[in-house]
């Protein structure tokens, strides 16, 4: 619609009671009775895409429209939004449109809104229909039609509910998502989840609701939409039997009461799954959670499996079998019902624990072939996470004098027992009494006192003395908490693996085209010299393939499975050009094949690899290197 027909439109809709007449509605907009006639029939085709509006134009009455009170609301909202978008935006509005349409929609429509040539918006058309392919969704030209999404219900909600990801920008910040819906669906969606745990006394994790309140919102849109989700019969009959279909039957007596709707039932099997796979804060048995017996059987054959790669005694930490419980649980739930997620933090968390991403992921492989689950990176990711707090709560804790901490994190329970364990094993002074979501920080401080508050979101003002880390505790997060933390560990482990790097297999100026080559180079020397057996080089290529080994500062860190390895060694290449390996470019890639005996060496080399990578200068010397002496030469005297 162009200015006059928005303004046309807006003049309608505020006039609530009775109609207008024609001539009036030309005097006010300035132009001919013929054009307020044509821009009528614009209006009509617009409002078709609202169920309860109604164009009338009755003789001797005047115009009218007759519309509810919440699609009202919704196209004044849209009215008032008449800002130009910038693309992100458009982009953003226009995936969300599609997504919800119920008709095609044509190029002209999308240049009329947003006052771009018909270029621009078939750039925008590619660009969402290739993002739309993730979902298992495509975007349908038809001719003299439009564009329209086609696919099933369920992978629609499922890529309106990523929204954010459309845009790289929109993704590390809040949910853009609800910037869609109105403040009182926002609120009573809200409100609903919340007296919903406090009835059933369960509590999911900060960002679990988050996702559970798109979901609902989605749900509550598309209901109206009359767009229902497809459930099979055997699905239908199964769900009710979980103790989550109880909450979701209670929750949708209360939106039904806030939003005057009646959800069918494939509905509430559809939400019953969302919250069987929503993430919950406890760290109990949780005897409570169906499926407990299989993910039982999960965990500790993941747990079995780390501990024979690492050599960690990780059965007997009962926090990491509890954690891991209700997060598997959580896993395998999303798995089961194609819940897709996506990780923030997945390209940090590789770049920081590169090694036991790797046995993480080694586990996964063979857990999945045995349960029949394959469990996506970003899930691994999180995995990691509760492995990586129990190493570092098994390498021990100094008990002293210590001032009293409270942990606030929205990420989850491996999430905050992996920031425990890194503040309580560097800073031997202070203790951690507790581990809270944001919502409980005012009753937690009711009953305990604590000297200062270390938390990952902003809490408001005047509780006690905060300070805002990321829940990674990098190098910039240690400077904020002690000025005194120095890189002892990294100092420490100084020439650490010159011992295992020999020339026969340092290689310079190596050509390959894809990084895949690299890495089965590698590989086949370390064979041919007699330092793995030969699966390791399939064992190699594959775990590449699996995850790029990029570990950020152009490296990387390529290695199959350990139980392969005959004798301990790394084998080094030096590329020609640099080389695209996964989302980053490597010129420097070092081959770890350390067996599980030389744990303690596996670590420190990674610590070394790691701090290299935050030194560029560096790096590029190593690269520019011919020989064995001279790249032997760099890394003792720097």
């Amino acid at each position: 619609m162009n200015s006059r027909q928005k303004e046309l439109l807006r003049l309608l809709l505020l006039h609530e009671e009775g109609a207008l007449q024609i001539k009036d509605l030309a005097e006010e907009l300035s132009c001919a009775e013929k054009t307020v006639r044509n821009d009528l029939d614009r209006l009509e085709e617009f409002l078709e895409e609202y169920e309860s509006a109604h164009l009338y134009r009755k003789p001797g009455i005047g115009i009218g429209i007759e519309i509810d009170e919440h699609d009202r609301s919704e196209i004044m909202r849209s009215l008032l939004m008449n800002e130009p978008k910038t693309l992100e935006e458009r982009l953003f509005e226009m995936a969300f449109q599609l997504l919800t349409s119920r008709k095609p929609l044509t190029l002209q429509y999308w240049a009329d809104r947003y006052y771009v040539p018909k270029a621009s918006i078939k750039r925008d058309i590619e660009t969402i229909t290739n993002w739309l392919k993730r979902f298992g969704l495509e975007l349908i030209s038809k001719q003299r039609l439009g564009n329209v999404v086609q696919g099933p219900e369920l992978k629609k909600r499922n890529a309106l509910a990523h929204l954010p990801e459309l845009i790289p920008a929109f993704s590390n910040g809040t949910n853009v998502v609800l910037d869609l819906f109105l403040p009182y669906e926002i609120d009573a969606v809200r409100k609903a989840l919340l007296d919903m745990q406090h009835t059933y006394s369960i509590a999911y994790t900060d960002e679990a609701l988050d996702s559970l309140l798109v979901h609902a919102l989605i749900m509550v849109k598309r209901t109206r939409q009359k767009s229902p989700v497809f459930i099979e019969q055997s699905e239908t009959a199964a769900t009710p039997a979980h103790k989550e279909y109880q909450y979701a039957t209670w929750l949708f007596h209360q939106l039904e009461a806030a939003f005057g709707l009646k959800f069918p039932d494939e509905e509430k099997v559809y939400f019953t799954w969302h919250l069987i796979s929503a993430k919950r804060m406890g760290e109990g048995p949780q005897q409570d959670l169906p499926y407990n017996q299989e993910t039982s059987k999960v965990v500790q054959a993941l747990m079995e499996r780390m501990a024979k790669l690492t050599l960690f005694p990780f059965e007997k930490d009962l926090i990491l079998r509890n954690g891991l419980m209700v997060h598997m649980h959580s896993v395998i739930s999303r798995i089961r019902y194609h819940f897709t997620i996506t990780n923030p933090l997945l390209a940090n968390i590789k770049r920081m624990y590169p090694y036991m991403f790797s046995m993480v992921i080694l586990s996964l492989e063979e857990i999945g072939k045995t349960f029949d689950i394959e469990i996506p990176e970003d899930e691994a990711a999180y995995i990691l996470l509760h492995f990586q707090a129990s190493i570092e709560r098994l390498e021990g804790k100094r008990e002293s004098e210590k001032k009293k901490a409270l942990i606030v994190c929205h990420m989850g329970i491996g999430m905050s027992h992996l920031l425990e364990a890194k503040i309580e094993q560097q800073y031997h002074d202070i203790e951690v009494v507790a581990c809270v979501g944001k919502a409980e920080v005012h009753e937690f401080l009711k009953q305990n006192s604590v000297d200062f508050i270390i938390t990952t979101v902003p809490l408001e003002k005047g509780i006690t003395d905060t300070i805002v880390i990321s829940p990674l505790f990098g190098q910039e997060d240690k400077k904020k908490l002690s000025q005194f933390v120095e890189k002892i560990h990294v100092r420490q482990t100084q020439n650490t693996f010159l011992p295992f790097l020999h020339e026969e297999l340092v290689f310079f100026n190596l050509h390959k085209i894809h990084r895949y080559e690299v890495v089965e180079t590698l590989a086949m020397a370390l064979y041919e010299k007699g330092y793995v057996q030969k699966e390791f080089i399939y064992s190699a290529v594959k775990r590449e393939q699996k995850s790029a080994t990029a570990v950020g500062g152009g490296i990387a860190i390529p290695h199959g499975d350990p139980g392969l390895i005959r004798k301990p060694v790394l084998a080094v290449a030096v590329l020609d050009e640099p080389l695209t390996w996964g989302d980053e470019n490597v010129s420097l890639v070092f081959m770890i094949a350390l067996t599980k005996e030389n744990q303690g060496e596996i670590r420190e080399i990674i610590g070394k690899i790691s701090s290299l990578s935050e030194s560029p200068l560096l790096v590029h010397e190593l690269t520019e290197t011919q020989n064995f002496e001279r790249f032997i030469q760099v890394l003792r005297e720097k």
